[in-house]
Parts: C-alpha cells; sequence; structure tokens
C-alpha cells in the first residue's frame, strides 16, 4: 500500500503547484523576453525616425510648393496665360495653391472689321489689338483680380522694353 500512497502523492504534487511555483508562473507571464522587448523598441524608435523625417520633409519642401513668389520681380509687369486662351497683364502680388492675384491689370482686345475692296464681292477681315485697362467695363471692376490657380497655365515676367510693358508705361503717364 505504501507504494500507491506515493504514487497519489507524486501525482498531487504535479497537480496542485507549491505557493513558490505560482509566483514563478506570474513573473514568467507578465516579463516578456528580451529580444522582443528589443525588437518592439527598436520598431517604436524607427517609426519615430520615420514620421519626425516625414513632418520635417513637409516643412522643408511641401507646404510651400506651389508658392513661386520668389521669382516674381515686384518691379516689373508679368504676363498670366489661362487655360481658355486669355493673357492678363499686370503685377502679381500673390500666388498659392488656391488663386493668384494680380493687380494694375491690362488686357487684350481684338476688334476686327471687314472692309470691302474695290468693286471685287471678297471682303478682307481687319483685325486690331488693343491693350485695354481693367476697370472700364460695364460692370465696373476694381484694378485688381484674382484667378483660379486652376485655371492658370503659367506667368513670366516681363521686359521693361517689351511693346506691352511700354503700352502700360505710356497709359500710366497719359493719366
Amino acid at each position: 500500500m505504501e507504494i500507491d500512497n506515493k504514487k497519489s502523492d507524486q501525482t498531487e504534487r504535479k497537480i496542485i503547484p507549491s505557493h513558490d511555483d505560482h509566483a514563478n508562473m506570474a513573473m514568467s507571464v507578465k516579463a516578456v523576453p528580451r529580444p522582443r522587448r528589443r525588437a518592439v523598441f527598436v520598431c517604436s524608435v524607427v517609426l519615430l525616425v520615420l514620421i519626425v523625417g516625414m513632418f520635417w520633409s513637409w516643412w522643408l519642401f511641401g507646404r510651400n510648393s506651389f508658392n513661386e513668389d520668389s521669382g516674381i520681380k515686384t518691379n516689373e509687369f508679368q504676363a498670366i496665360f489661362l487655360t481658355n486662351g486669355q493673357v492678363y497683364f499686370g503685377k502679381l502680388t500673390g500666388l498659392n495653391r488656391k488663386y493668384v492675384t494680380i493687380s494694375d491689370v491690362f488686357y487684350l482686345q481684338v476688334q476686327s472689321s471687314t472692309s470691302l475692296q474695290g468693286a471685287s464681292s471678297s471682303s478682307t477681315p481687319n483685325s486690331q489689338v488693343s491693350l485695354v485697362k481693367l476697370g472700364n467695363e460695364l460692370h465696373g471692376p476694381e484694378d485688381k483680380m484674382s484667378i483660379a490657380s486652376d485655371q492658370m497655365l503659367f506667368w513670366e515676367n516681363l521686359k521693361p522694353s517689351g511693346k506691352v510693358t511700354q503700352a502700360i508705361n505710356k497709359y500710366q503717364a497719359q493719366q
């Protein structure tokens, strides 16, 4: 019978852990192995560096990516070419993602007329291009215009010796 008691005692010991075994099991469940903690730490640091790098790149390059104010010669006139074929001349005062602002605005107006040549039945169209100052139209706009940036193809600085700039200067001298 002693043999049976020993077997049952051994079985009970295996099934019922002691107080020390509970403490060891609790520590092993709570503690994360060192290699895993190190991998989590390294991944966290890499993720933090990536986020900081993306923010820094946006701050340096992205936030003013459309802002081209540095190329505008403020003491000269610019030409703004739109997607509908219209061209405006004036002084660019603002350029951002949504709008292009221009003041002292002029635009080209084409006037065509037909004239008869002698006795022939054919007529030849005569086109005359004139520079018009914004503000003299029927609706009386102010001399400042905001154009949606997505409607602008490009802009360029005008030389003081160009015909448009000379015509604008002549108009301003008469006023």
